[in-house]
C-alpha cells in the first residue's frame, strides 16, 4: 500500500489528491492535470505520475490494464474483480487488517468500462 507522499512538488499535489482523482474518472496525465494541478514539469510527475495511472492495487500490486481486462470479461463487482485479480484483498502491513483502499478505484473502472 501506497504512503501519501508529495509527488508534484511544484505545485504541492500529494499521491492520495491523483488516487480521488483516478477515483473520479480520470486515467490519463490530461485529465490527471485537470483535477489535481499536477505540473507534469517536475521530478516527480516526471518519475512518478506513470507508474500510479497503471496502479490499481498496490497492496497486491494489480495494474489498471489488470482490472479493466477482468471487467470486460464479466467481472460486475469489486468482489468479482478481487477474487479474479486479487485488487482489494490486501492487508495493510502496519496494521495487519484488510486494506481496502484501491475498492472505490475498482468501482469506478467497473462503472466506466475503462
Amino acid at each position: 500500500m501506497a504512503k501519501n507522499r508529495i509527488i508534484c512538488t511544484k505545485n504541492n499535489v500529494d499521491y492520495l489528491s491523483i488516487r480521488k482523482a483516478m477515483v473520479s474518472g480520470a486515467r490519463t496525465i490530461e485529465e490527471i492535470v485537470e483535477h489535481t494541478g499536477v505540473c507534469t514539469e517536475c521530478e516527480g510527475c516526471k518519475s512518478e505520475l506513470e507508474a500510479i495511472l497503471s496502479s490499481v492495487c498496490g497492496c497486491k500490486k494489480v495494474s489498471l490494464e489488470t482490472v479493466v481486462k477482468a471487467v470486460r470479461n464479466g467481472a460486475d463487482t469489486v468482489e468479482k474483480v478481487g477474487e479474479i485479480t486479487g485488487a482489494g484483498t490486501g492487508v495493510d502491513e502496519e496494521t495487519g487488517e484488510a486494506c481496502g483502499k484501491c475498492k472505490g478505484l475498482i468501482q469506478n473502472i467497473i462503472d466506466l468500462g475503462r
